[in-house]
């Protein structure tokens, strides 16, 4: 994994995000299947699903853009041309989360992947520092999904671990992370994408605990995580997380 940090001062006023947003757990898609058909939950919906090791495990319906938190965390797939606005079957701008993240950034999510600066390998990270009006975060991660074809749910947990790692590192009480998956044109399995980035998230929390209590770790003031979810993923991303918090009791 490379870990690359930037700092950016580049940024326009942000955009008011709609509330015909759709994105999964890490962003959700109008394309879902057959088997996946929940009614839309209203935007700015949220719950606490449990406790573990002492963080708040939250899921809310809000896109990356708009979520107020010390630490945002998006995922994107390796470039290619017409990533994020028009790559099939990837959401319409007018729904995708990413592409709203990139307008408010100026086109700077587009641009530092075209030019080579970030290419969205697997596991590799980018910490953005946009200055204040811009955008409801005080900072934005990115993180790499790597090439979409190879893509598999399995995949998440070592994100989410990484999410958490880089969130622990910061020192930040609090992040949010969205998989932005549907944006960015697979069409993953929403449970399973769920629970495996909130099982990553625990296994990277429980590996600083363990370094923590070796005196190898400077202890950490984390209380609390929120997974994005989209409209209509929100009630199968929810019940997915709790079952899973359910078998660390």
């Amino acid at each position: 994994m490379r870990v690359t940090h930037i700092f950016f001062n580049l940024f326009v006023v942000g955009l008011i995000y709609p509330v015909a947003f759709v994105m999964v757990s890490c962003t959700a898609s109008a394309q879902t299947s057959t088997a996946e058909k929940p009614e839309l939950t209203k935007v700015g919906t949220h719950s606490i699903l449990g406790k573990v090791d002492g963080i708040n495990i939250e899921m809310m319906v809000q896109s990356p853009s708009n979520e107020v938190t010390p630490l945002q965390i998006i995922c994107v797939f390796e470039y290619v041309d017409g990533n994020i606005y028009n790559s099939p079957p990837g959401l319409p701008a007018a729904a995708n989360g990413l592409a709203h993240v990139d307008k408010q950034l100026n086109g700077l999510l587009t641009d530092l992947m075209k030019s080579g600066r970030f290419e969205g390998h697997a596991l590799e990270t980018i910490l953005l520092i946009p200055p204040a009006g811009s955008i409801a975060a005080r900072k934005l991660m990115i993180i790499g999904l790597g090439n979409r074809k190879d893509f598999t749910p399995d995949l998440m947990i070592n994100v989410g671990r990484v999410g958490m790692l880089e969130a622990l590192r910061l020192g930040v009480s609090s992040y949010a992370q969205a998989s932005d998956l549907k944006d960015g044109g697979v069409d993953s399995p929403t449970a399973a994408v769920s629970q495996n980035m909130v099982k990553g998230m625990l296994e990277g929390y429980e590996a600083d605990l363990f370094l923590q209590q070796r005196h190898a770790a400077a202890k950490k003031s984390l209380t609390k995580v929120t997974v994005l979810a989209g409209q209509p993923f929100y009630e199968i991303s929810a019940k997915a997380i709790k079952e899973y918090i359910d078998t660390r009791h």
